[in-house]
């Protein structure tokens, strides 16, 4: 990270336990050099135990990345980066709308059987990617399944964790592959209007449905 990025994300860290008076030892290591390594790490898909000499140990860092995954801080931080994004560009630090999707991904073939399926409207044999974002393009949720795993019932999983994590959310926008009685279920279930934005029957390749915006 820069030294911009580093005094934007320094105070939206997880306090420690340890400094909070809750026992443990302090961290042998800075938390941005930690931060770097695992960022190095997802970008250059390397291995951790060919992490680079220049960043902490390889299984400190490790354990740094395995205690924020096990106690949800991963999360956390993300949804402290969203609020203060959304709140500099004028809006609520907590979301009343959003946009639901999903996109199927060809699977490489070291991927197993029982974790990827065909996607027969797509004609891709993989995996696929359930999302749920705020009016901004920022994430609230996502979800990855076999990509024979319908979109509805998906979205019943998916929008059952974000509706719970985001008590403010009303509205969400989606395609006409989320309708029937999906539409019912999040009314009934989360009080959560599901609002279906169809294509013309006449439209062809990409076009640009209504604006989606709150």
């Amino acid at each position: 990270m820069t030294d911009a990025e580093w005094a934007e994300v320094r105070p939206l860290l997880p306090v420690p336990g340890w400094m909070r008076g809750r026992g443990g030892r302090p961290e042998g290591y800075c938390h941005r050099a930690l931060l770097d390594a695992i960022r190095y790490l997802v970008d250059n898909g390397v291995k951790w135990r060919a992490m680079l000499a220049d960043f902490p140990p390889w299984d400190r860092t490790y354990a740094f990345f395995r205690r924020w995954r096990d106690h949800a801080l991963v999360r956390e931080f993300h949804d402290r980066l969203r609020a203060r994004v959304r709140e500099r560009l004028g809006r609520d630090a907590q979301p009343t709308a959003g946009v639901i999707d999903s996109q199927s991904v060809k699977a490489d073939g070291v991927v197993g059987a029982d974790s990827r399926g065909f996607d027969g409207g797509k004609l891709i044999n993989g995996r696929k990617r359930h999302v749920v974002v705020d009016t901004l393009g920022l994430l609230l949720g996502v979800m990855v399944t076999s990509a024979n795993v319908g979109d509805r019932a998906a979205a019943q999983v998916l929008l059952h964790q974000v509706a719970d994590a985001h008590h403010l959310l009303a509205l969400v926008w989606a395609d006409g592959g989320y309708t029937g009685s999906l539409v019912e279920y999040c009314l009934v279930t989360f009080a959560l209007v599901l609002a279906i934005v169809k294509r013309s029957d006449d439209m062809r390749g990409f076009v640009v449905l209504p604006k989606r915006c709150s």
